[in-house]
């Protein structure tokens, strides 16, 4: 059997892990945390949504990021401070705006694709996560933005997603805890929502009954290839060996960028901040005002989950701020107010505040492919869509390697 190990025990990692161990791989998940799902795939926002597939490559985005640069609480937050590394990635930005329109039917493409391994995997593995397929509704207060939402539309429809457009009064009867003014809104049906925690916990134990080594608390030393094989140094605060394996995979996240640079590669992964709460709804009358059916507000880019009878998340912003993961309140501010103004029955005493660092490519695809070492491969920067692609992402890599070590299809 081929070994691989899969550093990462995020979504990306889990979902690797898990497909590869299916192909018959001989599979060790290396994971610097004593648990899986602790960083960026603890508290996010809970969508699974093609719908939210729209790159960010836009030239509204950057006259965005310039206006918003020293508002705190501003949906897209830039620290001016220069870094080679944010100057370089916003480069490489840019640069991608005219490739905007092919970049979303493909991520729409992807996302439409990974729902079909997702629901399987979750089915076979009887993970429980509490998932809602009751769709998502995308919510605009002013002209502009829902005529931009219908060009993203077309380009969605392109994709193979569908998604209609609702009046104010269908708005409503689609969600009726909804509260204030709206010009109106599109909603996507085959959209859902859950727990990416207890899902990515859920999937990691399925891998390990289907024979993956899940090695937790396990540092990364470093990490070389000699072109046949991978060679990983890998430490647990006590010892350190260095193990050899036919194949590697980073699926690391933000780390994603310094692992690919001691194996010659580039991957231009940035730290994008961002922030949720979720929202113990611990009385009736919170439980009955929380929505069931998932919102995004493309004004302020929050989104809202409910998470089973008692949770409710809200989630969103983007703030470029190096590996800084503090919890600012003045951008959690804004979340806490956005449930008083669209759900004002809702009682937000108990509410807990999170942030994780989104890892994202300036083209805002994933990168999914091998290195310059024939024996190393990435799946990582998924950036705000990591659990809805990672499905698929997995999928993608388990078929390459497949392919690439000559190893042999069951």
């Amino acid at each position: 059997m081929k070994t691989i190990a899969v550093i990462g025990g995020g979504i990306t990692g889990v979902t690797t892990a898990y497909a590869l161990a299916k192909r018959g791989f001989a599979t060790t998940l290396l994971e610097q945390h004593r648990y899986a799902a602790m960083e960026t795939s603890f508290a996010n926002g809970g969508q699974l949504s093609a719908s939210n597939a729209e790159v960010w490559n836009h030239r509204s985005t950057m006259l965005k990021g310039l206006k918003w640069m020293f508002r705190r609480d501003a949906p897209l937050l830039v620290n001016p401070k220069p870094s080679w590394h944010k100057l370089s990635w916003f480069a490489e930005f840019a640069a991608a705006i005219p490739h905007y329109r092919r970049n979303t039917v493909e991520t729409a493409r992807l996302a439409i694709a990974a729902r079909e391994h997702l629901f399987a995997w979750a089915e076979a593995e009887g993970i429980d996560f509490d998932v809602k397929r009751e769709g998502i509704l995308h919510i605009y207060r002013d002209k502009a933005g829902f005529d931009h939402a219908a060009t993203v539309s077309r380009m969605l429809a392109a994709g193979g997603l569908a998604r209609r457009a609702v009046t104010p009064s269908d708005m409503r009867a689609i969600e009726p805890t909804l509260a204030g003014d709206y010009y109106g809104g599109f909603f996507t049906e085959s959209d859902a929502t859950g727990d990416i925690h207890k899902f990515t916990t859920g999937l990691a134990a399925a891998a390990r009954r289907n024979g993956v080594d899940c090695r937790y608390g396990m540092r990364i030393g470093a990490l070389r290839s000699d072109g046949r094989q991978a060679h990983v140094t890998v430490g647990d605060g006590e010892r350190t060996q260095t193990e050899t394996y036919d194949g590697v995979v980073i699926c690391a996240g933000t780390a994603s960028r310094a692992l690919a640079a001691s194996l010659g590669d580039r991957v231009n992964i940035y730290p994008v901040k961002g922030y949720s709460i979720t929202v113990n709804l611990n009385d009736a009358a919170s439980q009955a005002a929380a929505p069931s059916v998932s919102l995004l507000d493309d004004a302020t880019k929050l989104v809202t989950s409910r998470l089973g009878t008692d949770r409710f998340r809200v989630a969103g912003t983007a703030e470029f701020n190096g590996f800084n993961r503090d919890i600012r309140d003045d951008r959690i501010r804004p979340l806490i107010d956005s449930v008083h103004q669209c759900f004002p029955g809702v009682n937000t005493r108990s509410v807990i505040p999170w942030a994780g660092l989104r890892p994202m490519m300036p083209t805002m695809l994933p990168r999914v492919g091998r290195g310059k070492s024939p024996c190393v491969f990435y799946n990582t920067g998924h950036g705000h869509l990591g659990w809805t692609l990672s499905a698929v992402t997995a999928d993608m890599i388990g078929d390459l390697m497949q392919r690439s070590l000559d190893f042999p299809t069951h």
